[in-house]
């Protein structure tokens, strides 16, 4: 039994250089060989004789490392069970919630508001979420009509934008 925690102690120098394949933190370091010690001294009647002391403490200390990583990863991992989790992390870039935003909102409401009715009622409906033949109905108005008016509504839009942007 002595023997055996002299052979080990023995690798010391050993498992110092094999931990920088883990790290090349000092603290980490010393800290993973602790550990494999630890396991290696707690766990010696696994060990069998004529085997590879070296290699039995390599796979100790590969498996505390992948587990102290596994361990940290789940430290800092949130889980998010909200239905739509992947927009919590996107950025909102796309909305009005900033005050130059807000701006932008009036800026494009006015050049919308600016069109011809004829061109407006259409395209809103559309901008509703109504489909082209609800709108054709609605207006009394074949479907290609309304088609073109809310294409016409687009291009109009368009311009007064580009227009307020220069």
């Amino acid at each position: 039994m002595a023997e055996f925690d002299h052979e080990i102690a023995s690798l010391h120098g050993t498992l110092q250089l094999f931990t920088k394949r883990f790290t090349n933190n000092q603290e980490e370091s010393e800290d993973l060989i602790q550990d494999t010690i630890l396991k290696a001294l707690t766990y010696r009647d696994k060990f069998k004789q004529n085997t590879n002391l070296k290699g039995w403490l390599y796979t100790i200390m590969r498996n505390v490392f992948i587990n102290n990583y596994r361990k940290m990863q789940r430290a800092r991992t949130t889980l998010d069970d909200t239905k739509d989790s992947y927009y919590l992390h996107v950025p909102d870039t796309h909305t009005f919630s900033t005050p130059d935003g807000s701006y932008e909102y009036k800026d494009i409401t006015k050049c919308v508001n600016e069109i011809r009715a004829d061109l407006l009622v259409p395209f809103k409906l559309r901008t509703e979420g109504y489909k082209y033949h609800e709108i054709a109905d609605k207006l009394n108005v074949p479907i290609g009509t309304v088609k073109n008016r809310i294409f016409h509504a687009r291009k109009e839009i368009q311009k007064k934008l580009v227009a307020y942007s220069c």
